[in-house]
């Protein structure tokens, strides 16, 4: 070290990320669902190049500019899909896709949620090279079962991811630090 090293060396300290790349996307994506309107499931979608960038990000929500006042947010099945929310609901992956300002090729998708088979083809579509989700819900149904079968051939990676509960407890306690 040299003079004006030593001199400041209480200066020079280790410094470490409460979070990894994976929580800290993660975390983006969940953020991102808090713009869902859905008042069952709020999901959200991060893009990031191969440079841990955001790309773009989406969450689920009617069309834009649609008036949502003459559209249902219920879901139930006996009801004509006209007079559910599933007629008219685009998904996170499927928004941020649209936004995005180019391309997605080779790049990871986290998702709150695993994505359906109709997002599954728009993911392959556009290249993407890994899919980190949060949770899967919908494990064993048909869609889930397309959708992995199309990411296996592909050759599109998934995998969840488990948020420690410290890191979210970490993550309740900044905030709280940030309104006090």
């Amino acid at each position: 070290m040299d003079k004006n090293t030593t001199d400041y060396k209480e200066n020079y300290i280790q410094a470490k990320s409460a979070v990894n790349w994976d929580e800290y996307f993660m975390f983006q994506a969940i953020m991102a669902s808090f713009k869902s309107k859905d008042p069952a499931t709020k999901v959200g979608c991060v893009f990031v190049d191969q440079n841990n960038h955001q790309i773009t990000f989406g969450y689920n929500g009617f069309v834009a500019g649609i008036d949502e006042s003459k559209l249902p947010w219920g879901k139930l099945k006996t009801a004509p899909l006209e007079h559910q929310k599933y007629g008219y609901v685009v998904h996170a992956e499927a928004n941020a896709i649209l936004h995005s300002p180019g391309s997605l090729k080779e790049s990871k998708c986290y998702v709150t949620l695993f994505p359906c088979h109709e997002c599954a083809k728009l993911l392959a579509s556009s290249k993407v090279q890994e899919i980190i989700y949060l949770q899967d819900k919908h494990q064993g149904t048909e869609s889930n079962t397309i959708a992995r079968k199309i990411f296996d051939l592909t050759n599109i990676k998934y995998r969840q991811l488990k948020l420690a509960p410290e890191k979210i407890e970490q993550l309740t306690d900044h905030f709280k630090l940030m309104t006090e």
